[in-house]
């Protein structure tokens, strides 16, 4: 049983572990999916965190009991099937957490490098936490692609709030929105995005403020939360408020 709040970095480590093998990485399915109008998706399995909203919860609890392993280029070919079949400009990873260290970074960018080749005019969508891409910066330096965009979902407005919503020790708070810099002080193409469920406005307004001390003045996308029973089950237990949801 997993201990909250617990060290992501241990927590990546060991589900990288689970997740590589042989050079191939755990997903669980790909689909057609009508965000961006209209992706083709990759869902994939594990993360270094264990949101209480999350509608994979159990997949990224325990990694082990889920999904099959696919070789970058099986990933790629796969995705592109859906984009020429559907007629889709976007192709995305996302379901958990698709970057946990350098293995699964290194597989990440096999599969962009494939898809840019065969589909140069394609926008890849990397949805991540940007947990790892924070605490290891040096990796944003090896994203040369200019058809990647990166979306990063940051789990709080503040410490405390990060550790109830992500289930991980909350002096790790920092790293999501020091690799949404890092990425924009680079050039690339990066946003963030909450669920507006869990945040009120006024606590939007303090997360804008943080990003402005970063001098990141930009638009934060809100997500809309799945009420699956598990999920507010889970949003309870960690005694996290919710605000859309309950006023509906």
């Amino acid at each position: 049983m997993l201990e909250l709040p617990f060290d992501p970095i241990e927590r990546a480590e060991y589900t990288e572990k689970v997740v590589i093998k042989d050079n191939k990485r755990k997903y669980y399915r790909f689909r057609p999916a009508p965000y961006y109008g209209g992706i083709s998706t990759c869902d994939s399995v594990g993360c270094c965190f264990l949101c209480c909203y999350c509608w994979n919860y159990k997949r990224n609890l325990n990694p082990e009991n889920f999904g099959r392993f696919y070789s970058s280029q099986e990933v790629a070919f796969r995705l592109l099937d859906i984009v020429r079949r559907r007629g889709f400009q976007y192709a995305r990873l996302t379901g958990a957490e698709p970057i946990l260290g350098e293995k699964t970074f290194s597989h990440f960018l096999e599969i962009v490098d494939i898809i840019s080749n065969k589909n140069p005019n394609l926008t890849f969508v990397l949805e991540t936490n940007g947990f790892i891409l924070g605490f290891y910066p040096d990796l944003i330096e090896r994203i040369n692609s200019e058809n990647i965009s990166i979306r990063i979902s940051i789990k709080g407005w503040n410490e405390e709030s990060f550790e109830k919503i992500s289930g991980v020790k909350r002096e790790y708070f920092v790293y999501s929105l020091v690799a949404l810099k890092n990425l924009k002080e680079r050039g690339l193409d990066a946003w963030c995005a909450v669920m507006e469920d869990l945040f009120s406005e006024k606590e939007i307004s303090i997360l804008k403020e943080k990003l402005r001390e970063l001098n990141l003045d930009i638009e934060i996308e809100r997500e809309t939360l799945e009420p699956y029973l598990f999920c507010l089950e889970n949003i309870k237990k960690r005694e996290v408020s919710l605000y859309k949801v309950l006023s509906e």
